[in-house]
């Protein structure tokens, strides 16, 4: 057997509310990869929860990396979610750097529907392109994707050709592959991917039922990833995420009165993953 893929996931950790740790953790684990958090923050809740205490991991992290490779741990991937501060990120390139031959995957969370979050300044968009430029693959929304090439973030229209030519501007900076996350257009959702090695661009997209629930994009980042470290090839990966990401979806929905908060009913799911 070969040896098993160890991918180390910096995100934060939060109590209830599935999403970043909580959901990479056993996604990846399902997809026969050893996850290794690296954690960046403790919630008792996520955010979207009118209430959370919140304890910041931030100090501990360059310590805890040092650790880990006086333990001579290397990872097969190394993958970034949220970053709360500019110190997490410089955190992050330091472990990429300790990890010369892994695969880096990079989350650039900066903001959504055509706005910046507000816990975010123009400082720490720069320091994340840094980031992004020691990427293999990224995973932005359209926000993202226009935030780190100097784009328009109001603007959700686009022809095919102009989402590729944004996915070249993007692998110019640095990363071979693209996906840009939760494109909507006419009544479906696309995960548009680019190959930069073949210039090629697919988009994989399913019906959009108009719903909205925490964690989706950590799962569905922690499923590419996982594949990928393992050999997959990017579209076949993207493919298995968004099938796996709309069947957990319809399934909560179905499910009855469920808090988006709560996140998706993802684990009556898991066993598609072991099987892969």
């Amino acid at each position: 057997m070969k040896s098993q893929k160890k991918i180390a996931c910096v995100n934060d950790i939060s109590g209830i509310g599935k999403c970043s740790l909580t959901v990479a953790l056993p996604i990846i684990s399902s997809l026969k990869c050893q996850c290794i958090p690296i954690t960046t923050a403790v919630l008792s809740s996520q955010t979207g929860y009118p209430k959370y205490t919140f304890r910041d991991l931030s100090n501990d992290l360059d310590q805890y990396i040092d650790v880990l490779c006086e333990l001579n741990q290397t990872f097969s991937c190394v993958y970034s979610g949220f970053l709360g501060s500019k110190y997490q990120i410089k955190s992050v390139e330091r472990l990429i750097k300790y990890n010369n031959d892994a695969f880096v995957v990079v989350d650039p969370i900066l903001g959504d529907n055509g706005n910046k979050f507000s816990i975010f300044d123009d400082e720490f968009v720069s320091e994340m392109k840094v980031l992004v430029t020691m990427a293999d693959l990224i995973t932005p929304n359209i926000t993202e994707a226009n935030l780190l090439i100097g784009n328009d973030l109001d603007n959700m229209n686009y022809t095919d050709e102009d989402l590729k030519n944004i996915c070249i501007k993007l692998s110019s900076m640095g990363p071979k592959y693209i996906i840009i996350t939760g494109f909507i257009r006419d009544g479906h959702i696309y995960n548009i991917c680019y190959d930069s090695v073949l210039d090629e661009i697919d988009m994989i997209g399913v019906e959009f039922n108009d719903v909205s629930f925490s964690g989706t994009g950590d799962t569905f980042t922690s499923i590419i990833v996982a594949m990928m470290a393992r050999g997959f090839q990017l579209n076949d990966a993207v493919d298995a995420a968004t099938n796996f990401i709309k069947k957990a979806v319809d399934f909560t929905v179905n499910h009855g009165n469920y808090d988006r908060n709560d996140g998706i009913l993802f684990e009556y799911f898991l066993s598609e993953l072991t099987s892969i």
